[in-house]
């Protein structure tokens, strides 16, 4: 069971080094998505073996059980035999009973040992949920920085022209503002001037008539 540990855990750290070797400086979110997806895989096929142990220690109680009971069955039943005289009925049931305790004391054993097993695998499998908690902050903090510096380059296009001329983007933004309201102002001075020379031209028209 240990040489599972060992496996599993040198596979996936050979895996994360490997991939964190040769391509996390191209996509580092990706490669770790990647990694996450392959050890929850492996997370899991520890998650079933956790519970297959628990099924073993419940198999080896029932048998243990079992066993013990049949043991005392064949002591119970040798007793009777000896008080009946029956010698080969008293020596079957003795030759069974030992048989039972024999084995109900292996499978104690065996009982034993699974669950020193099961609490290795429940810790293990403990260690390799906090592994994988720790990597899923570890992506929500790349993703965070990571998306920060998207913003700073979006923020630095818009703000800057690369030619070292901060707010250009805003500042042509305002020249054509400046431009369009001075035709809109020109505009409206040129024919509010024509208007007002119309007015001035019908007045001196109208004084001339009168003092003619």
């Amino acid at each position: 069971m240990a040489n599972l540990f060992t496996r599993l855990k040198d596979s996936i750290t050979a895996d994360l080094h490997e991939a964190l070797d040769q391509k996390e400086q191209k996509n580092p979110v990706a490669m770790l998505n990647q990694y996450l997806r392959e050890s929850e895989k492996e997370t899991e096929k520890v998650r079933k073996l956790v519970e297959r142990q628990y099924q073993l220690k419940d198999e080896f109680g029932r048998e243990y059980q079992k066993a013990s009971d049949l043991a005392e069955k064949r002591r119970h039943q040798a007793h009777l035999a000896e008080q009946a005289g029956e010698t080969s009925m008293h020596e079957f049931a003795v030759k069974e009973q030992e048989e039972y305790e024999a084995r109900a004391e292996k499978l104690k054993q065996s009982q034993a040992e699974c669950v020193e097993q099961l609490e290795a695998l429940e810790r293990k499998y403990e260690e390799m949920k906090h592994k994988l908690k720790d990597m899923h902050l570890k992506r929500m903090s790349i993703m965070g920085r990571e998306n920060t510096a998207r913003a700073h380059h979006r923020m630095n296009r818009v703000l800057e022209d690369g030619s070292d001329k901060p707010y250009s983007g805003f500042s042509e933004i305002d020249r054509y503002m400046e431009d369009l309201e001075f035709k809109v102002n020109s505009a409206y001075y040129r024919n509010t001037f024509d208007s007002k020379m119309a007015e001035i031209e019908k007045k001196v028209r109208n004084k001339q008539e009168v003092s003619g």
